[in-house]
């Protein structure tokens, strides 16, 4: 396929698409630190939520009746089946979407939804490619027409209309345009119509760091199947883009980006903090992008800047792990295991020698049996706070490990030997979510004990609550720091409550 055939494509999509949507707006994203104009094409505020019912529609449209009444076939992880759920619904044909068993429970209702009585969901396998699979044996069985989600010309011409409403708006030219890159039907079909219109605009294809099958093929020269396969950005998890997707994409994207999990993360709440929209997390992939490009000097001051909000459709379960890797406003999420001598004070006397600026927004220790204890503590901060945070550690003569990319972080694994405890008393604490509410009780408490275990994670609440842990050298020293307790409800802290015994039991065995 060339580039001639995919503009004719689109050209012939604009008859067609409209049937299934409207225009999706551009809307000015105002973003205090970036120099440049930033726009996004809101395709979450299509009819199902994401670009995909453009192509999908596009594709069973233009099948003859005769066609369609053999059936419709599809594999999705969600998206393009919504849109061929509600092209079968709208051209009053059936369809079967094949889609993996673990396709979050949002997208499989919405499938039902847009197709209702004309649309059947099949689960099979743990993967798009073990669904596709599937789909493709069924349809050779029955004599099916299959839809391909972003490789077929068609399916291409539909999700070029995106860039023909972006050419029409009278916004552009853009300087810049990101765009997410699962299989490559967006950004191959994005590319070509803006390309015909705006030579001179950049085109940047975005892909997770784990799931970056448009780069390793045009590396190789040719479509490859990745090894393993990353899929938090379920949208654009693929393992291999497609021939025609790579054909066009080699010759026009001017350029790929990586972005992480935890830059992506970033991007869902940078789009939530500007204009109080949740993208899923393909869907910030473009932001993720430019967030990078622009902390590295890439984009200019004053240049006109593009991403494509290509999907809205999360499960809203994965919200809470998205909170807590995004980071707040421009500063950035890190966690530190750092090595304090034990001792009663001594990780209330590292927290207060940090930098005023940096919150701490978790912190986990458990006491294990050493001279030295490793609490993991993490930080909000900007790069400014974080080398201030390393030059306390280099004063100190302390080595501590960047383990924000561990699993002992991303599972909330405490460590801790409850046979070192020798009069131990826990408590659930509540205070106000403010600097320094905490560290007032931690001071009260620490001439009275040593910490032996602390779990607390900010919230987002304005109030934040800890599970302590207080080591007490006997039962008199113990029952004096319950009477301070009682009398320390209100201002710092507003609550402190004994755990139940049954957790009592849990925590020490």
């Amino acid at each position: 396929m060339n580039q001639e055939q995919l503009f004719q494509e689109i050209l012939m999509a604009r008859q067609r698409v409209y049937a299934a949507g409207d225009v999706t707006p551009l809307q000015q994203l105002e973003i205090a630190e970036y120099d440049f104009e930033l726009w996004a094409k809101r395709e979450d505020l299509g009819p199902i939520k994401a670009y995909k019912w453009r192509g999908a529609y596009n594709a069973v449209a233009a099948l003859s009746e005769v066609q369609r009444a053999k059936g419709i076939i599809a594999a999705s992880a969600g998206n393009h089946g919504q849109g061929v759920a509600l092209a079968a619904r709208k051209l009053q044909c059936q369809a079967i979407v094949f889609m993996p068993v673990s396709t979050p429970e949002v997208k499989q209702h919405e499938v039902k939804r847009h197709g209702g009585e004309h649309v059947e969901i099949r689960l099979i396998g743990d993967s798009y490619d073990e669904a596709g699979i599937a789909a493709r044996a069924y349809c050779d069985e029955v004599g099916a027409e299959y839809i391909h989600p972003y490789n077929d010309p068609v399916t291409m011409g539909g999700q070029g209309t995106v860039a023909d409403e972006i050419v029409m708006s009278g916004h552009g030219p853009f300087d810049r345009v990101y765009i997410a890159v699962g299989g490559g039907g967006l950004a191959s079909s994005v590319s070509c119509w803006l390309k015909k219109y705006w030579p001179e605009c950049k085109v940047i294809g975005v892909e997770g760091e784990d799931q970056a099958s448009m780069k390793a093929a045009i590396e190789a020269g040719k479509p490859v199947e990745l090894e393993y396969l990353d899929v938090f950005c379920d949208g654009t998890a693929v393992r291999k883009v497609g021939e025609n997707t790579f054909e066009i994409c080699k010759d026009l994207l001017d350029e790929i980006v990586t972005v992480s999990n935890d830059e992506v993360c970033h991007g869902v709440r940078r789009l939530w903090e500007t204009v109080r929209a949740i993208p899923e997390p393909s869907g910030a992939m473009g932001l993720a992008a430019i967030a990078k490009d622009f902390a590295a000097g890439k984009i200019k001051p004053g240049e006109k800047v593009l991403t494509i909000i290509c999907g809205a459709n999360m499960d809203f379960a994965q919200l809470a792990n998205i909170s807590r890797r995004a980071g707040i406003g421009s500063r950035h999420r890190r966690f530190l295991r750092v090595p304090i001598p034990e001792g009663n004070g001594s990780l209330l006397d590292f927290l207060k020698a940090l930098p005023e600026a940096v919150s701490i927004v978790d912190l986990q220790y458990g006491r294990v049996g050493t001279e030295e204890q490793y609490p993991v503590i993490g930080m909000i901060g900007s790069a400014e706070e974080y080398a201030a945070v390393d030059a306390l550690l280099e004063a100190r003569c302390v080595t501590a490990a960047d383990v924000s990319s561990e699993e002992i972080v991303d599972y909330r694994i405490i460590n801790y030997d409850p046979s070192l405890f020798t009069c131990p008393l826990f408590v659930n604490v509540e205070f106000p979510e403010r600097a320094g509410a905490f560290q007032q009780f931690m001071e009260k408490v620490s001439d009275y004990s040593s910490l032996c275990y602390f779990n607390y994670e900010y919230s987002g609440e304005r109030v934040g609550r800890a599970l302590v842990g207080m080591d007490f050298p006997d039962q008199a020293a113990k029952d004096a720091c319950r009477d301070l307790l009682n009398g320390m409800v209100g201002g710092d802290i507003r609550d402190v409550r004994p755990v139940s015994e049954e957790t009592l039991q849990r925590l020490l065995g």
